[in-house]
């Protein structure tokens, strides 16, 4: 809303500053860490009084010892959502099609990740597949009707864009086009989900690939950078910089209460959002393809489960008894095993392990969007 103050710098020639994306970009970051820092606390205490913490322990990570997080405020992706949403419509254009389609999905996904962190507080078992799938399946016909209705998104809708090639490798017919984008949303955001598992993993992961976009948007909504580097250039795409930098802003703020100890779970709530909104940040640009080198962890975490979970299915037929290729999955847990089994033989403090991976996780995420975005160089 802020932007609207650039008509009026024929009054005061400062107000011209609201134009530019990169100042909105900078004031959407800024106020998202601020809400978020400012209002966690409150969050944290109002959660705690109504009971709403992880109430069981992982059954997947049985031999490890989470005994200590039980309790802890979970549904943090609430404070994520409110700061995210809140600076993104105080420093975007509030109109921008790709800005409303964008935070829809932030806030939809958000909201089945909301349900299905009541639902296993007050029942223990949360949403389940088939309506988590279904709300997602319904979310996605409505962008993807919006998206072909609109003249200036339709002639891009079933474009196929591939990593280093500056054209569309092949045009979709309308339902496979739909598809491809259906899966792009439903992987992205399980992908965050299953990642999330570990203080700080998966917000520290996050906000590597929400810098990555930030870039990535920039580009595609600016005509000449577009040109320069031959990517497609999608016009008004430029706002979702700033959602970008709403999103990294909320993403730091997060982080400050979610790193180790955690004092808040950000939970489905949370992680569904952040993977919707960064499949449609890749899917408005047409760069859905380079999700999987800049989301590189998210794409190795979710890899892992499939992995384990064939494997042992695939050995049980066989052999009448399910083998694991990882001790345990997502990856982060399997590492978590081997670094505690070598601390204690080593005489060091099991406590810091998960602190080691998450950080090790952190640096792969960095180089895996360092990549991505050095991939508009070679085409």
């Amino acid at each position: 809303m802020l932007y609207y103050l650039s008509l009026l710098e024929g009054t005061l020639s400062e107000l011209r500053l609201f134009q530019y994306i990169t100042f909105r970009t900078l004031g959407a970051a800024s106020t998202a860490f601020i809400i978020s820092l400012l209002f966690a606390p409150f969050l944290i205490r109002q959660l705690k009084i109504v009971n709403f913490g992880d109430q069981v322990e992982d059954d997947r990570v049985g031999a490890l010892d989470k005994s200590r997080k039980v309790g802890t405020p979970t549904m943090g992706g609430l404070l994520i959502i409110l700061s995210t949403s809140a600076a993104t419509l105080l420093w975007a254009v509030p109109t921008n099609i790709y800005v409303l389609i964008s935070l829809g999905t932030f806030v939809l996904m958000g909201m089945i990740g909301f349900a299905d962190d009541l639902l296993k507080i007050k029942r223990r078992n949360g949403l389940s597949v088939k309506m988590k799938f279904g709300a997602q399946l319904i979310w996605a016909v409505v962008v993807f009707a919006v998206l072909w209705m609109v003249p200036e998104t339709r002639e891009r809708v079933t474009d196929l864009m591939v990593p280093f090639f500056k054209n569309p490798v092949v045009q979709l017919s309308m339902i496979p086009a739909f598809l491809f984008m259906f899966f792009v949303l439903v992987g992205a955001s399980n992908a965050v989900n299953l990642t999330d598992g570990l203080d700080g993993l998966a917000i520290g992961c996050s906000n590597s690939v929400a810098v990555a976009y930030l870039i990535l948007t920039y580009m595609a909504g600016h005509y000449n950078f577009a040109e320069y580097l031959q990517v497609p250039f999608v016009k008004g795409s430029g706002e979702l910089t700033v959602f970008c930098g709403a999103l990294l802003g909320s993403g730091l703020g997060f982080l400050w209460y979610n790193c180790h100890p955690a004092k808040i779970f950000m939970g489905d709530t949370g992680s569904l959002a952040l993977g919707g909104a960064i499949a449609m940040l890749a899917i408005l640009i047409k760069q859905e393809l380079l999700l999987v080198i800049v989301g590189g962890v998210f794409v190795v975490e979710a890899a892992s489960v499939v992995i384990q979970s064939g494997w042992f299915k695939f050995t049980k037929k066989k052999y009448g008894e399910g083998r694991r290729v990882f001790k345990c999955a997502p990856l982060h847990h399997h590492f978590e095993f081997v670094e505690k089994e070598r601390a204690m033989d080593q005489n060091r403090a099991p406590e810091l392990v998960e602190t080691i991976i998450v950080t090790r996780f952190w640096i792969l995420s960095i180089i895996f969007a360092l990549i991505g975005v050095a991939t508009l160089k070679i085409r």
